[in-house]
C-alpha cells in the first residue's frame, strides 16, 4: 500500500524570513521522489513539513487526497529515516525495531512477525541480540531503516540517511534502498544533497534551490534537456563544463572559433558541453573548440579526467573512456548535438 502526496503553494517562514517559496508537487503512488539541492535550498525543511515536524506556514498538503496540515506526524502514515541513526543504545536491536510498536501497545505476535519481517528483509537476523555499540555503521543504518518498515507506512521519508557512511558503504546502502523500494513499492521521498544518488536512486527528481523548484523530471530528463544553468551544473559528475559565448558579424563565437550556423531566437551568453561529450580526436559529428594545454591528468583506471585550458584562458574538463596517452597540448573536439545553450537570465535556449 502506498500513497499519493500533493503539495499545493506551499510556504514557510521563519518570522520576516521566507525559506520556502510556493511550491507545487504531485507524487504518486509508489513513486520514488528525491530532492536533491545545495545546502540551504530548503530540501530537507520540505521533507520535514511533508512530516510533520514542521508546520507549514501557508498551502495545503493533501496525503491520499486528505488535507493533513495540522495532522499529527503519527497519523500521517508515515515513517521517516534521519542522518543519524538514533538508536536506543541500552535496547538491542530486537527491541530498537520493537520499541514503537510497544509504545502503540501492539500484541506481540503481531510485533514479532514485524520484527522477524523486517529484519529478514535487511538480512539483520543475526545482529537482533547485538547491542548499537556492537554494529557497524552499515549495520546501525539498516536497523533505522528496519524501525520504519515495521511500521508498514504508506509513505518512507529519508533526510539524508547516508551522510555519516563512508564512500563504499554509501553505494551499497544505495543500492539495498533501491532494491527495497523496488520490494515495497511504498511511495517514497529522498532528501541529499548528492546528484549521484538523485541520479541512481529517483523515479523523479526534484531540483531546489533558495526554496523553489528549479525543474521537474525523470534523471535522464535532466541530464539531458536541463530547463537553466543551475541545473545543468547541478546534474553530472564531473560537473558541466561552461563558456562564454561571444558575438560577431559573422555569428557566435566560443572562445576563439567561430560557429557561424549557430542562429537563435535568444542571443545565449554561455555555451555548455559535459565532460564526457568532450574529445581529443575528431569524431564525424565534431567540431574544434582549439589546441588547448593539459593542466593535470587524473588517471582513474577505466577513466581518465583532464583538465585543460583554452587559448582563450577558459577551463575546461574533459571526461575519457580508458587510459589515453595525453600530451602536454590537446586539441579539443564536442560533439554539436550535445551542446547546451544558456541566454543572459540563465536559461536553456536552443538553435533555431
Amino acid at each position: 500500500m502506498s500513497s499519493t502526496v500533493e503539495l499545493r503553494n506551499i510556504t514557510k517562514s521563519y518570522g520576516e524570513l521566507q525559506v520556502v517559496h510556493g511550491i507545487d508537487l504531485e507524487i504518486e503512488p509508489g513513486e520514488f521522489v528525491v530532492f536533491v539541492g545545495p545546502s540551504g535550498s530548503g530540501k530537507s525543511t520540505l521533507l520535514r513539513m511533508v512530516a510533520g515536524l514542521e508546520k507549514i506556514t501557508s498551502g495545503d498538503l493533501m496525503i491520499d487526497g486528505e488535507k493533513v496540515n495540522h495532522v499529527a506526524p503519527y497519523e500521517r502514515g508515515i515513517a521517516m529515516v534521519f542522518q543519524s541513526y538514533a538508536l536506543y543504545p541500552h535496547m538491542s536491536v530486537y527491541k530498537n525495531l520493537a520499541f514503537g510498536l510497544e509504545t502503540a501497545r501492539m500484541s506481540k505476535d503481531e510485533i514479532r512477525r514485524r520484527v522477524q519481517e523486517a529484519a529478514e528483509i535487511l538480512q539483520i537476523q543475526q545482529l537482533l541480540a547485538r547491542k548499537p555499540r556492537q554494529l557497524s555503521g552499515g549495520q546501525r543504518q539498516r536497523v533505522a531503516i528496519g524501525r520504519a518498515i515495521v511500521r508498514e507506512p504508506k509513505l518512507f521519508l529519508f533526510d539524508e540517511p547516508l551522510s555519516n557512511l563512508d564512500a563504499e558503504l554509501r553505494v551499497q546502502m544505495r543500492v539495498e534502498i533501491s532494491k527495497l523500494h523496488k520490494r515495497l513499492g511504498n511511495t517514497t521521498i529522498y532528501v541529499t544533497h548528492d546528484q549521484v544518488e538523485a541520479m541512481t536512486m529517483a523515479d523523479k527528481i526534484v531540483v531546489l534551490n533558495n526554496g523553489r523548484i528549479e525543474q521537474i523530471g525523470s534523471p535522464l530528463d535532466l541530464y539531458n534537456a536541463p530547463s537553466n544553468r543551475f541545473v545543468a551544473g547541478f546534474i553530472g559528475s564531473p560537473k558541466m563544463n561552461f563558456l562564454s559565448v561571444g558575438q560577431s558579424s559573422d555569428g557566435a563565437k566560443v572562445g576563439d572559433v567561430l560557429m557561424p550556423w549557430l542562429v537563435f531566437e535568444t542571443l545565449p551568453t554561455t555555451f555548455g558541453i559535459r565532460p564526457e561529450h568532450l574529445s581529443i580526436v575528431a569524431g564525424t559529428d565534431s567540431t574544434s573548440l582549439g589546441t588547448a594545454a593539459v593542466d593535470l591528468v587524473e588517471s582513474l583506471g577505466g577513466q581518465t579526467v583532464v583538465y585543460v585550458t583554452l587559448p582563450d584562458g577558459q577551463p575546461l574538463t574533459i571526461l575519457l573512456e580508458g587510459q589515453p596517452r595525453i600530451s602536454d597540448r590537446v586539441e579539443v573536439f564536442f560533439d554539436v548535438e550535445k551542446a547546451h545553450y544558456f541566454d543572459p537570465a540563465g536559461r536553456r535556449t536552443l538553435p533555431k
